[in-house]
């Protein structure tokens, strides 16, 4: 389990094609790996990974193609959001999260907020449409790892469309301030709205 809370941005230095997946290679900062061993989880771009090899400042993990096929941002080298598992005496500063990504969203706004002095931007993706029910006013949403509260769902003919308001610390402390129009970008929806909805689904029958 996770919270979507970052705790630092890794890089991939290299993915290399292992059978049908990949074999990654990702540097992390100074001492991150210290209380890491081999099997733990780590989270990257939002997806659960194993750490199976550690060298110095860089650690290593095999990804399936089934998880290629649903993910996006873990194919090449590139800035990657990292958070190690929760512990059970860890602060909960996000949401619960699982780190399994339940679809691909597209960034279709990603730009400064008018009229606000903050500095804070607004983040608008268009979501699948099978992930409308999941989505609610100021519930959470995880993009590429990162716990966030959605303002606002508006649902079209395709898709469900989020917006989402991002601050200067969220923007410098993770990938997201690099983001631009037509992006992808990863999406898990919250635990507990999933598993209601499967009640829900199961009493109706």
């Amino acid at each position: 389990m996770f919270t979507g809370i970052i705790t630092a941005i890794g890089q991939i230095k290299s993915a290399q094609t292992k059978g049908d997946g990949l074999h990654l290679i990702i540097e992390v900062p100074s001492g991150y790996l210290d209380d890491v061993a081999l099997g733990d989880s780590i989270a990257i771009q939002g997806a659960c990974m194993t750490a199976t090899q550690f060298d110095g400042n860089t650690f290593a993990l095999d990804i399936s193609r089934e998880s290629l096929n649903k993910t996006v941002g873990l194919d090449k080298v590139g800035p990657v959001n990292l958070e190690k598992a929760l512990r059970l005496n860890d602060r909960l500063g996000g949401h619960l999260v699982s780190g399994h990504v339940d679809g691909v969203g597209e960034v279709a706004h990603f730009a400064p907020v008018a009229q606000d002095s903050y500095g804070s931007w607004l983040l608008r993706i268009e979501a699948p449409k099978e992930l409308a029910p999941f989505l609610a006013y100021k519930g959470s949403i995880v993009v590429n790892g990162v716990s966030l509260t959605v303002n606002k769902t508006e649902e079209s003919a395709n898709a469900c469309i989020v917006d989402i308001n991002l601050i200067p610390h969220t923007l410098q402390s993770t990938t997201l301030g690099n983001l631009k129009q037509g992006d992808a970008v990863n999406l898990e929806v919250d635990l507990i709205a999933r598993y209601v909805a499967r009640m829900l689904e199961t009493q109706a029958k």
